[in-house]
């Protein structure tokens, strides 16, 4: 019997659309034989299933069904394509859980934790994950410019501490910018993250749990045309991603087994997509993604094609995989 798969999509944050491209390359390749899958489009004000003929029925939010033409519809398992939150910072997550159906993503916890750049970078510390230097700001607080550049230098990043997509992320240059930087970081959250400058090579690791087995996939070597991988870089095609990496075999060998380690240190399911800057030789994280972008044109799915995975088997062996 064929199972039934939702994809939900979507979002409350800025990476909604991107969500719903995501997803919607996802119901195109799932394979129709085995799988019915459901496009379910989650956002603040509805959660609703759309049909291919751009119908819309609400989801029951108490056991997350639907109801078409006088049939209530469950599922066996959710593809988790939502970028940022809901899906990414573990509200789905414990959702899926209270009402026990498989999903796709890591658990609840784990999603929260990697979706907060301060705590994730602060858990692996002692694990002797190298990272950027840092300094916390929160909404509110009184700024100090020459505390920030005491600690970190300039240029320095101001990121929002939890958002993706590059969005409410700045390269400050100059002390008198790093007010303006803050606003828009606040823009997306009410944390914020300044990191010191990495000056490197910068690379994404893809991780997946595949038929069982921690697997690390190709290293994808990033080349922004404009100042540093900001929005239009990623997807409005002002890259570079090249895959297989131009590095050393000893870089390589170094990033696949820090990404591999954040992987399990963090205890992490499903897909995984973490980024480094080598600094003097050695790979330095900036972030972990747990529902990275599933377009053909997105990291992930480039790594996988080079390890001889398809798009299909990819998004097959997700399912499967959440379905043990």
């Amino acid at each position: 019997m064929k199972k039934n798969i939702a994809i939900i999509m979507g979002g409350f944050s800025s990476e909604y659309e991107i969500s719903l491209q995501s997803g919607q390359v996802v119901y195109e390749t799932l394979d129709k034989a085995k799988y019915n899958a459901y496009r379910i489009h989650v956002f603040k004000d509805k959660w609703v299933y759309v049909n291919d003929a751009e119908e819309e029925f609400d989801v029951d939010k108490n056991d997350f069904t639907i109801l078409v033409n006088d049939a209530r519809i469950t599922f066996d398992c959710v593809f988790n394509a939502i970028h940022g939150s809901p899906g990414e910072d573990g509200y789905m997550q414990g959702y899926f859980e209270l009402l026990n159906i498989a999903h796709t993503s890591c658990g609840m916890y784990e999603a929260a934790l990697t979706f907060n750049k301060r705590d994730c970078l602060s858990t692996l510390k002692p694990y002797g994950i190298k990272t950027a230097t840092s300094y916390f700001v929160n909404q509110g607080d009184t700024i100090d410019e020459d505390a920030i550049i005491a600690k970190v230098g300039l240029p320095c990043f101001v990121k929002a501490n939890r958002a993706g997509s590059s969005f409410g992320i700045s390269k400050v240059y100059d002390k008198k910018d790093i007010q303006n930087a803050l606003s828009v970081a606040f823009k997306e959250d009410n944390e914020v993250i300044i990191e010191s400058f990495l000056d490197g090579t910068e690379v994404s690791v893809g991780v997946i749990n595949y038929k069982g087995t921690i697997t690390v996939l190709p290293i994808t070597e990033i080349v922004s045309d404009n100042d540093f991988f900001d929005y239009k870089a990623k997807y409005l095609g002002e890259s570079q991603e090249i895959t297989p990496a131009r590095i050393s075999d000893a870089q390589a060998e170094k990033v696949r087994s820090v990404a591999k380690k954040v992987y399990q240190v963090l205890n992490l399911k499903g897909f995984s997509r973490s980024e480094y800057i080598f600094k003097d030789g050695e790979p330095h994280l900036l972030e972990v993604n747990t529902v990275p972008g599933l377009t053909k044109a997105s990291i992930l799915p480039q790594q996988a094609s080079e390890a001889g995975i398809s798009m299909s088997a990819l998004f097959e062996n997700a399912i499967e995989e959440a379905l043990k």
